[in-house]
């Protein structure tokens, strides 16, 4: 069992609501002693879903949201994705499930530099099979989505810090994804362009994108409606102090399906 008894946080989803669920999901590293990075996680997340992660660097929120994104198989425990047990799915087919269902996006932005920024999107496209003449107009729509199709020949260099950030993100949601991953997306950014990306996220999640976002920002974080705090690789869900945004911290975690169901 996780920190949090009586079942999974924020549970109760039916099978068409559920996007991602974790089922007493562990992820150990061998060695000596064997680190427990992510200890017997019980988690469900549905669509429309809006969390924030936060935790102390070492808490493992790296390992999780690796488990969670389908890049690392856990050590124990299932990892369901649209209904779906991944754990025991072949390589192959566990990445077609990461490239059609996950979007990711990175404090780095991860853009090639050499590439323009519909190019960039449209390459994210090729890793789900969409065909060629298909590929630019799509990435040329999701730009246009995130306020960027002006921008759409421009290369990395030529872009702010809050522009490239919106190039990822575009490339993240181009082919439609059920969930986004979000790692320190305002960390590389100034307070105007951070703000102007989480409202995007907070857009994007009202087509009912679940969005989880991974941050040491508490203004960012209380952004969401959920709240994961992880510590020594469990996870609690907990309220926040304050209702003013940009100055919630979280306080004590509250009993399993006392929120999100």
């Amino acid at each position: 069992m996780s920190a949090i008894e009586g079942g999974a946080i924020g549970g109760g989803l039916d099978a068409r609501s559920s996007v991602l669920r974790l089922e007493g999901t562990e992820r150990t590293y061998p060695g000596s002693p064997p680190v427990r990075a992510v200890r017997g996680i019980d988690l469900a997340v549905s669509a429309g879903d809006y969390l924030s992660l936060m935790g102390r660097s070492g808490s493992g929120k790296s390992t999780l949201m690796n488990v969670m994104g389908l890049l690392d198989r856990p050590t124990a425990g299932r990892v369901l994705f649209a209904g779906a047990d991944t754990v025991r799915l072949p390589d192959r087919h566990l990445a077609a499930v990461r490239g059609h269902g996950i979007g990711f996006v990175f404090q780095s932005f991860n853009l090639l530099p050499h590439r323009t920024a519909a190019e960039n999107v449209a390459l994210g496209l090729g890793y789900q099979g969409v065909p060629w003449r298909m590929r630019e107009p799509m990435a040329v729509a999701a730009l246009e989505a995130v306020g960027l199709g002006h921008r759409a020949t421009a290369l990395p260099g030529k872009l702010s810090g809050g522009e490239r950030q919106r190039v990822a993100i575009a490339r993240a949601v181009a082919g439609k994804p059920r969930l986004l991953l979000c790692d320190e997306p305002t960390g590389n950014l100034d307070g105007v362009s951070a703000e102007m990306i989480l409202g995007l996220l907070d857009e994007l999640n009202t087509t009912g994108l679940a969005v989880i976002v991974v941050t040491h920002d508490h203004a960012a974080a209380a952004r969401a409606r959920r709240h994961l705090l992880m510590s020594d690789g469990v996870v609690t869900e907990a309220v926040l102090a304050d209702t003013q945004r940009g100055s919630q911290a979280p306080v004590a975690p509250q009993a399993a399906g006392a929120l999100g169901e």
